[in-house]
């Protein structure tokens, strides 16, 4: 059980490590020797894991959705917005997301590396919530689930870049908070907008809500071993 979650432990110790220098240089300029001093393991530990750049890289990539997770809300609109927004704030501080997002734009990464991946589990993933939006009523009959959940995604992946170019995604809240202004009214009902929470520290708000109750569920653990 020790050996098991050592491996864990260097395991995401070294993806994070990827994540910084896949954000910083590129997929094509990143080297194994790279990651290999920022994660501060031996070249055995990450070939463990990892037998090749394009495998850590795809691991990287695949790492981001679940970075999205939300609590459900009621209103599974709000719940599409808390998405875009805890995924946005993640996006500030986690070198891991911030690769992978690299990673997912870097048209130079081969084809052994999926780049393409996210946005397809993106709209996966999303279509789902938005699905259960229009069996609740919550949608405008006109509504195509697929069609607007791809609309998000590539509006969102769009104004990350911009955002990052712009102010390091310093204002990458504010700016979710404008394209929902202008997505929502074309897809929820008139009665559910001004219920719909998305003002720009959302994110921070349901974010410090996530860690509270990760933190209480670890506190609760420790008390039973």
């Amino acid at each position: 059980m020790a050996r098991q979650e050592r491996a864990i432990k260097t395991r995401k110790v070294i993806l994070e490590a990827a994540g910084a220098v896949f954000d910083e240089h590129g997929y094509t300029a990143t080297t194994i020797a790279m990651v290999l001093e920022r994660a501060e393991v031996t070249k055995g530990a990450l070939y463990f894991h990892f037998p090749s750049k394009e495998s850590l890289a795809q691991a990287v990539l695949d790492e981001q959705v679940p970075r999205g997770a939300v609590p459900p809300q009621p209103c599974k609109l709000q719940e599409l917005v808390d998405i875009t927004f805890v995924f946005g704030q993640r996006l500030l501080n986690n070198s891991l997301l911030k690769g992978s997002v690299r990673l997912a734009v870097d048209q130079c990464a081969p084809p052994g590396v999926d780049h393409s991946g996210p946005f397809r589990q993106w709209a996966d993933h999303l279509v789902v919530v938005l699905e259960q939006a229009a069996a609740q009523g919550e949608l405008l009959p006109t509504v195509e689930p697929r069609q607007t959940v791809e609309l998000l995604v590539g509006a969102f992946a769009g104004i990350q870049l911009m955002s990052r170019a712009l102010t390091d995604r310093a204002d990458l809240a504010e700016r979710i908070s404008v394209l929902w202004g202008h997505i929502l009214p074309s897809v929820a009902v008139p009665g559910l907008l001004t219920g719909i929470d998305r003002s720009p520290d959302r994110g921070v708000r349901v974010l410090a809500g996530i860690e509270e109750t990760d933190a209480d569920e670890a506190e609760l653990d420790l008390s039973r071993r």
